[in-house]
């Protein structure tokens, strides 16, 4: 059972309403997508395709995209209207077909996520530390929350009650975010050196959830190592392609921005992270074209 999503950015909550997801076929015995809520895979595919054809999908063809994937139109639908409701999506009609297009802002965070998922950038100790605190009164609280929420998408930690902090290599992704979001003017923000006290290597495990984060890499690691070595195979058809390479991506999503990208000297030993990322690269680099050539017919039917 796939459950759509039922919280909006305003805090109002939907129905629950629970839809049977048809079974996509298996790659290597590993199912793709059936645990992903289907917002988060139209999201990929419209950041991934709809870009391309001038930032507009047609409704049919985005139920043959999502039909692909073993989610059906009914869900699909329903996702559909959460997202537009959301205002991450805009309808719009293109030759009497009716279709979505992103909303301005979901475009920005989309290209946003390039930056994060394509190029990550790993801080260097010369990179230093990033702090920020903040002060909203109380009858601002909704502030208070889109902020935290903001900190914590960039990789910030908290070190303290209200002292939130992360490498210094993301001074400007940050700033720009603030200022963006209308946010800066509640901010004070400094760049230094940890000075003291203490084993910095020890305190970072204090301030992030590195042992959370270890399990996901290990998680992702897992499901989709098989999916590569699958893509080796002269039995690996476009389809296979296309259904991996959404659902790889899309769990991919989120993980560079839990990451706060700690220099190398301050991870764990053996740290897994680094493994799942080259697997990320070498997924991107084998079933990004295939993808994109089986999405274009479906898109194009």
């Amino acid at each position: 059972m796939t459950q759509a999503d039922t919280t909006s950015p305003a805090g109002s909550t939907d129905v629950d309403v629970d839809f049977e997801t048809e079974a996509a076929p298996a790659i290597d015995g590993v199912r793709l997508a059936d645990d992903i809520p289907p917002r988060r895979l139209i999201v990929t595919l419209f950041g991934l395709y709809a870009r391309a054809q001038n930032n507009w999908l047609a409704v049919a063809a985005v139920i043959r995209l999502m039909e692909e994937l073993g989610v059906p139109s009914p869900a699909v639908r329903s996702s559909i209207s959460r997202l537009k409701r959301r205002g991450m999506l805009i309808g719009a009609r293109h030759d009497g077909s009716a279709g979505y297009s992103l909303a301005p802002q979901t475009l920005e965070m989309l290209a946003e996520g390039d930056v994060r998922i394509f190029e990550r950038k790993r801080a260097t100790p010369r990179d230093g530390w990033l702090t920020v605190v903040f002060s909203i009164p109380e009858s601002e609280r909704g502030k208070r929350h889109e902020l935290r929420t903001q900190l914590t998408r960039l990789g910030f930690g908290t070190a303290a009650a209200g002292v939130w902090v992360a490498p210094g290599n993301i001074a400007r992704e940050a700033e720009q975010m603030l200022r963006r979001r209308g946010l800066s003017g509640y901010v004070d923000m400094f760049r230094g050196e940890h000075l003291g006290f203490g084993d910095l290597r020890s305190k970072v495990r204090t301030w992030w959830d590195l042992d959370e984060l270890t399990e996901l890499y290990a998680q992702y690691l897992a499901r989709y190592r098989p999916v590569l070595q699958a893509a080796g195979t002269d039995a690996f058809t476009a389809g296979d392609a296309f259904r991996a390479y959404v659902s790889a991506l899309t769990e991919w999503r989120r993980l560079p921005y839990l990451d706060p990208g700690l220099p190398h000297e301050l991870l764990p030993p053996g740290w897994n992270g680094i493994a799942a990322g080259e697997l990320f690269d070498r997924l991107n680099a084998t079933l990004s074209g295939p993808a994109r050539e089986h999405a274009t017919t479906l898109i194009t039917r």
